[in-house]
């Protein structure tokens, strides 16, 4: 996801978070940098969506640093149960008061649910975009895809070090 904007370097160099008001409610488990989470156990793509893969279902989401800049979400378009999804390529897009970005897929596979509460309740992923806020469900076509993605470490390097060049 493309989340480079004046509007968020703005935001980030002004230091205006709306997460930094929800650290009470970030797990234990988690590392937190610049006001965002990053949780142990799931994988991370470089277009900052989070994977959560449990025997043979995928969930998948966009992380905590995501949705930071972002600001508040608004609209989510998702795809349909059944339909198929592919590594790397677009499946959705969400709008928020600054901009409107496409969720890129971390995996290929079959979606075999969407969270339909994201369609009445938007903010879901900015409020809890590991738990409520997660997006879809997916039977991986290729589980080795996984191995392509980031830990939660990696991740927070990542971050770091992108949020350093803009």
């Amino acid at each position: 996801m493309a989340l480079r904007m004046w509007a968020s370097s703005t935001a980030n160099a002004l230091k205006l978070s709306s997460s930094a008001s929800r650290s009470h409610l970030l797990p234990a488990f988690s590392i937190s940098r610049c006001f965002s989470s990053v949780l142990e156990g799931l994988k991370y793509a470089n277009s900052h969506e989070w994977v959560k893969h449990e025997g043979s279902v995928a969930t998948i989401g966009i992380s905590d640093h995501a949705q930071d800049h972002l600001g508040e979400v608004v609209f989510v378009e998702l795809p349909e149960e059944k339909s198929s999804v592919s590594k790397e390529k677009n499946f959705g897009a969400v709008e928020s008061v600054k901009a409107t970005s496409e969720i890129i897929s971390p995996i290929s596979g079959e979606v075999i649910e969407v969270n339909t509460k994201l369609a009445d309740s938007p903010g879901l992923i900015n409020s809890s975009p590991y738990e409520e806020g997660w997006m879809i469900k997916v039977k991986p076509s290729n589980p080795a895809e996984l191995e392509s993605l980031m830990g939660p470490k990696e991740y927070t390097k990542f971050c770091e070090d992108e949020d350093a060049a803009h």
